[in-house]
């Protein structure tokens, strides 16, 4: 195993992958699955966005999903499905935007405009922490829980980011695997939910 950043990856044969489809699947330094890491490739965004609903909900005083990973220029939907007010925010570079008190069955919308992390908090509920990962690619999947990553695309760097990510801006940049490879990343996490 090689380590990058912080990182250890290994190229791994499997079987041959569905049309261009590239499989990533992340463990931790334990060999645990690791849910919640943005895996993306290069690609250009569509001149018109998709209509597509994002959204980052507020169910049982968490935020649900922990990380959403969505295109930059994407509109994030924020319901209230707590039977207590929020107040949602975000202080990110590009994406810093506050959305005040407001209660259960009611939402708001944010569109995310600049690349980046963008980290979500409640003002009143300090427990309340997820993220959102604007990218400038429609190449992007969260992990799942057994920690894989499928994405449709050809070739060029693959990008794993997780907000634990013991490495500098909380990623690794690697190639893409060829010819049916599966791509296997081990994280070093700190802090890790």
């Amino acid at each position: 195993m090689k380590s990058v950043f912080g990182l250890l990856a290994l190229f791994v044969l499997s079987g041959p992958a569905l049309s261009d489809d590239i499989t990533v699947r992340v463990t931790d330094s334990a060999g645990e699955p690791v849910a919640h890491a943005v895996v993306s490739l290069p690609g250009e965004l569509p001149a018109q966005p998709q209509d597509v609903v994002y959204e980052m909900a507020q169910d049982h005083l968490q935020f649900d999903p922990f990380v959403l990973v969505v295109p930059r220029g994407a509109e994030v939907v924020f319901p209230n499905r707590d039977r207590v007010r929020h107040h949602v925010y975000s202080f990110a570079r590009g994406n810093a935007f506050e959305l005040e008190l407001y209660g259960r069955e009611q939402e708001r919308t944010v569109v995310f405009d600049a690349d980046g992390n963008v980290p979500i908090g409640c003002n009143i509920h300090d427990d309340m922490i997820a993220f959102i990962r604007v990218v400038d690619t429609p190449h992007a999947a969260v992990t799942n829980a057994d920690g894989i990553a499928v994405i449709s695309a050809t070739a060029g760097p693959v990008t794993v980011w997780h907000p634990y990510a013991n490495a500098a801006d909380n990623q690794v940049v690697l190639e893409a695997p060829v010819g049916g490879a599966e791509l296997a990343v081990t994280l070093d996490l700190h802090g890790q939910r």
